[in-house]
């Protein structure tokens, strides 16, 4: 008896510690500083930096309703209501989003940048990509709409986790949401996710590792991995969406948007990059990306004249 309590203590030793450890990274995942993001987009070739702290914008403050506040700017340079909401990556800010918003304004839209929580300048305790995020999302397009007295058009563009939130925004607030998405490189299942890093970075099998760490995540962070899903959502998207996704994406397989697009109903674009890894189709193919992006703007803009 003495041996079966003690090799029962030593598994719930080292599943508290496995739990522990996973849940973590996975809630506290290190973000990147300031510096370092700036640094890898102008190596990028991406000089936004000067002419955003030169060009006129609004800041702005929105409450969360889990009790902190998301900030970020609207830039609105533009004699139009219409305006883009950009969503930036996990472990990046409202930095990563610049290269966007110059896009969205070249192309004659306004746009909101804003940093998620726990990243840039908002609150947050905690990463949950976007199971937490997607309700923050909802407070910002409401911010949007009583900025432009509900006029106009809204559209998201999401960047990785950035476009799992926007998904999961529209699944759950398909009926008053914004009027179209731009998921650039998402992923299907954030369990499936979890699961396909732990083979990559640390060569280790989902099982028992991932229902360990999911019984720890429920209980830190309110949410289990299986929850966090657009491909269960997808389905209640009726607005369009353009999905974007590098074809040798290796961190999010591009598997993943073909799914999604697969499963998505009504109209839909679908828009797989030659170049680059991930989150990088915008700076390796940057007219196609343009011009896939111009024409999906365009055929919202006719379809609602």
């Amino acid at each position: 008896m003495k041996k079966i309590l003690l090799a029962i203590g030593a598994f719930l030793a080292a599943a508290t510690a496995i739990g522990m450890v996973f849940s973590n990274i996975i809630m506290f995942i290190k973000k990147k500083t300031d510096e370092d993001i700036v640094k890898r987009e102008t190596d990028d070739g991406h000089d936004v930096f000067e002419s955003f702290e030169r060009m006129e914008k609004t800041a702005f403050v929105v409450p969360s309703a889990y009790g902190y506040d998301i900030k970020g700017y609207y830039v609105a340079p533009h004699d139009t209501s219409n305006t883009m909401i950009i969503c930036h990556g996990v472990t990046m800010n409202v930095l990563n989003s610049l290269k966007y918003m110059h896009l969205f304004l070249d192309l004659g839209w306004n746009v909101l940048v804003y940093d998620h929580r726990r990243h840039g300048q908002s609150g947050g305790k905690t990463t949950s990509y976007g199971f937490y995020e997607k309700d923050d999302l909802n407070e910002v397009v409401s911010w949007v709409k009583n900025k432009t007295g509900h006029r106009g058009l809204i559209g998201i563009h999401g960047e990785s986790m950035g476009a799992a939130t926007a998904l999961l925004y529209a699944g759950e607030h398909c009926d008053d949401g914004a009027d179209f998405y731009i998921a650039d490189c998402p992923f299907a299942r954030f369990d499936e996710q979890l699961a396909y890093r732990l083979k990559v970075e640390y060569r280790l099998p989902s099982w028992p590792l991932l229902p360990i760490t999911d019984f720890f995540l429920k209980r830190r962070d309110g949410y289990r991995a299986r929850e966090v899903s657009p491909l269960a959502v997808i389905d209640k998207i009726e607005n369009p969406v353009l999905f974007i996704h590098s074809k040798d994406d290796d961190y999010i397989p591009v598997s993943s948007t073909e799914r999604l697009y697969e499963k998505k109903p009504g109209p839909k674009a679908l828009y797989i990059a030659e170049n680059g890894e991930h989150a990088m189709s915008y700076t390796k193919n940057r007219d196609t990306y343009r011009r896939t992006v111009k024409e999906f703007l365009d055929k919202i803009r006719d379809s609602t004249e």
